[in-house]
């Protein structure tokens, strides 16, 4: 690691911590239970295109979503089980045409390897029903310096309603 890239990512982590915390973030040392259903009540759940894209790790087509142009203030969950995966604080148009995050909430994602394109990418699923959201790349802006690209399918938007 060079010196330059020492500095970036110690500022990074630095301004993260500096972040507030999201209202929806994990306690720490609690575990989200998950959901278990078969095949057959997802499809009678989900629209054909979620469950592909939650189910069977599939891809909408980019700029299809109108998430993707959502700016609103609120929180994004999971179409699957409605679990708070990123506050529209963290969203930024990326120009992929894929809804994008610099974070998500805490302990409200896992992630693992995927080999589908040959190159190694980090896939991201709900840590509660295990639905596929997106894959997470290095090329995001400040504080994180990561993109979250989500398919816009795999999320409902719930705005923010005043008190």
């Amino acid at each position: 690691m060079n010196r330059r890239m020492f500095i970036r990512t110690t500022l990074a982590a630095l301004a993260m911590m500096a972040l507030p915390r999201s209202p929806f973030a994990a306690a720490e040392g609690t575990t989200i239970a998950p959901i278990r259903k078969s095949e057959d009540e997802w499809r009678r759940i989900l629209s054909p295109q979620q469950f592909q894209v939650l189910r069977e790790t599939g891809t909408e087509r980019a700029f299809s979503s109108p998430l993707n142009k959502e700016y609103g203030k609120g929180i994004y969950v999971c179409a699957g089980c409605q679990l708070p995966l990123f506050d529209s604080a963290s969203k930024f148009d990326s120009g992929t045409g894929w809804p994008s995050f610099t974070m998500p909430i805490s302990g409200h994602v896992e992630t693992s390897r995927d080999f589908k394109l040959i190159l190694p990418r980090t896939e991201y699923h709900c840590s509660r029903c295990g639905g596929h959201q997106g894959h997470v790349f290095d090329d995001g802006p400040a504080p994180t310096g990561q993109r979250w690209c989500n398919n816009g399918v795999a999320l409902q938007f719930i705005p923010h309603t005043p008190a």
